[in-house]
């Protein structure tokens, strides 16, 4: 019979291959075939078969221990124990030698195999972290942690462990909840076109023809009565994106870690919130090398020119209505502001001033084209020529291009890695000098506009685009 390292290897491969089928249909935007899907179902078929062998395993090796435990005479009695509910039975806390504490969980039958559940049984975040540190100051292994060992991260010297050797990968639900945060609201990246891999890159054909050009691409043609039709092929381009690695590591001290309920929102709190800022300045200036191709290092982009004698730290209605004329029509629908708050005082006066039946401006009359929140637009954001506004730190400062930029990030590819992402780690190696325990946290993710360059109109000369700045004033 394998063991269970070699258990989870086999799970492992089979995972690998499953993934790849669906990987391919998807690159190529079509449905599984028959035999795909055939060779799905068996590896799922046989990823189940290796759960249940690995489930009988460790069944069998707890009672195994359970029989072979020595059942000495007690000398005296042990220290009271203390149980503390923890949602699918008790933790036991017990005293041992040398005023040790040492946390077994004592769960009821009725709810053993629950403990294979998402979190392993453990409450939250901080739950866990305490039972890591515990176990890596020699204060007892939690039954919890063991269930969990198949996740066990990589030491410093290359090889796999487990324990205190080898840290504690964080169970899967916490890492959902932390990606939920990151998806957050003023999140850019939920605005993104999002695509996952298996890979370290994604390739994809891309044609940027339109519909209005005359040669080069697929062309439609009016033809005569029994003229042969002109024929056309496709034009197109590969796309090709990268990963990259966005980590933070974030360590604790001994203290905080004594209060589970603070370690557990400070984590929750402060890691997202680091991830999020980088996330979005990528998608606003990212330089492409390292990271991901932002708006403002893009060949896509539309930089509209201020206006002749515009002072510097405006922002007038002029601005507002010329960049909003070269965003790609079909595109305005999901297109969004993003600014920075520094600009906001500008937008309380943004109107544009009306003009009599020869063009000449008429300055007792003129039309808001801005709308705070909660006005008659009743959104949560302003608006400005009706498509929301949303402040974000990534923009650059009042008065220099990216201050303010018109965007449909739908048409921005954002490439995130398949499986857990991000994926959360602990150790108390690093700094163990220090008392700190470390937690670090990996995201991989590329990203770049879908479009290399601006579109020329089917008639005039401005060109248009899904991503539109303006000039430095």
């Amino acid at each position: 019979m394998p063991n269970k390292e070699e258990i989870n290897a086999r799970k492992v491969a089979h995972q690998e291959r499953a993934l790849a089928v669906e990987a391919a249909a998807t690159q190529e935007a079509r449905d599984l075939t028959a035999d795909e899907a055939a060779e799905v179902d068996s590896e799922l078929a046989a990823l189940d078969r290796l759960q249940a062998e690995f489930t009988r395993l460790e069944r069998l090796e707890s009672h195994t221990e359970l029989l072979s435990r020595p059942a000495g005479r007690k000398a005296e009695p042990d220290d009271p124990a203390v149980l503390v509910g923890d949602g699918e039975g008790d933790v036991r806390l017990a005293r041992t030698g040398a005023g040790r504490r040492n946390w077994t969980p004592s769960v009821p039958a009725i709810a053993r195999d629950r403990y294979a559940d998402a979190c392993f049984g453990f409450r939250h975040l901080g739950d866990f972290a305490l039972s890591v540190r515990r176990a890596c100051i020699g204060g007892g292994m939690d039954r919890r942690l063991e269930l969990s060992e198949s996740l066990a991260a990589a030491t410093t010297y290359g090889s796999e462990g487990s324990g205190a050797d080898g840290g504690f990968a964080v169970p899967p639900e916490f890492r959902s909840e932390i990606m939920t945060t990151i998806q957050g609201e003023d999140s850019l990246l939920a605005r993104c076109d999002q695509v996952s891999c298996t890979g370290n890159n994604f390739t994809q054909p891309v044609d940027e023809t339109t519909p209005w050009q005359t040669s080069g691409g697929i062309l439609a043609t009016w033809d005569g009565e029994a003229q042969a039709a002109n024929q056309s092929k496709p034009q197109t381009q590969e796309r090709t994106v990268k990963l990259n690695k966005l980590r933070v590591l974030v360590p604790l001290t001994e203290e905080i870690l004594e209060d589970a309920a603070a370690m557990d929102s400070y984590l929750r709190k402060k890691a997202p919130q680091k991830i999020l800022y980088k996330i979005n300045a990528a998608i606003v200036s990212g330089g492409g090398s390292g990271m991901p191709l932002g708006i403002l290092n893009s060949p896509a982009r539309i930089t509209v020119a201020k206006e002749s004698g515009q002072l510097t730290g405006t922002f007038i209605g002029a601005n507002a209505t010329k960049m909003y004329a070269r965003m790609y029509g079909p595109s305005r629908s999901s297109a969004v502001w993003l600014y920075n708050q520094e600009i906001e005082p500008q937008l309380y006066k943004l109107s544009l001033p009306g003009t009599d039946n020869t063009g000449a401006a008429a300055t007792n009359w003129g039309q808001l084209i801005w709308i705070p929140p909660g006005g008659v637009s009743s959104s949560p954001y302003s608006t400005l020529m009706g498509r929301p506004m949303i402040p974000t730190q990534a923009c650059s400062a009042l008065s220099t291009e990216g201050d303010i930029i018109f965007a449909d990030l739908s048409q921005y590819l954002a490439l995130l890695k398949s499986g857990p992402n991000p994926r959360v780690d602990v150790s108390m190696h690093l700094w163990f000098d220090q008392d700190l325990t470390a937690y670090k946290f990996t995201l991989r993710m590329g990203g770049l506009p879908w479009w290399s360059t601006p579109m020329l109109p089917a008639q005039g000369a401005n060109t248009l685009s899904a991503f539109v700045t303006l000039q430095t004033r």
